[in-house]
């Protein structure tokens, strides 16, 4: 199961008298991920190196290192850890001793998976949108019944014919509730699940 982080966490190292400070949080955008790096890189620092995976996107910054020793072991820290939506971000302060190659990967990719491993994760739980249909009289019910499963209500409307429910779903659940909501309405509600036929 793939998992993501539950907040912000950072950790700092020295490496030879460098500095490397890592910032790692949990995103769901790319937008969020370039807004979180904006807001965390330091100008008097001498790089900000960063990557960050949502999902098949990712993305890696070097930010001046030699092409290959910061932006990409941040990632690989990242895939490592089978972590997703996460951006992490390493500052550097160069300290007078170069580091070589070699040197700069296991900084910036120790640090940044170091970073990874204090922070606390959470199960990402694959979701789908449905929508549903009930009558008044058995929305409580309905209600009963979505909180047990642990889903979520996205948006409730009212008609004249009852209510109108989007829900977000756990996939493993769809059948589950979608029989759960046959049953309650007696087999006059609607079911419909996003991106599926029907």
């Amino acid at each position: 199961m793939t998992h993501t982080l539950a907040a912000f966490c950072t950790h700092e190292e020295d490496v030879k008298k460098s500095r490397f400070l890592a910032y790692a949080a949990p995103v769901t955008a790319v937008a969020e991920a370039m807004a979180f790096f904006a807001g965390h890189s330091d100008p008097t620092a001498t790089h900000n190196c960063w990557a960050y995976r949502i999902g098949n996107e990712y993305r890696f910054n070097d930010d001046g290192e030699p092409g290959g020793t910061a932006g990409q072991p941040i990632l690989r820290a990242i895939d490592g850890q089978g972590l997703d939506r996460v951006a992490v971000l390493v500052v550097r302060w160069f300290g007078g001793v170069k580091l070589g190659a070699g040197g700069l990967v296991r900084a910036y990719g120790g640090c940044a998976a170091n970073c990874l491993r204090l922070g606390e994760r959470v199960a990402l739980i694959d979701t789908a949108v449905a929508h549903c249909r009930c009558d008044f009289a058995e929305l409580a019910i309905l209600h009963a019944r979505l909180a047990g499963m642990g889903v979520s209500v996205i948006e409730e409307a009212f008609d004249a014919r009852g209510a109108v429910l989007a829900l977000d779903v756990p996939r493993t659940l769809l059948a589950e509730l979608g029989q759960a909501v046959a049953n309650i309405t007696r087999g006059r509600g609607e079911w419909r699940v996003e991106g599926e036929g029907g």
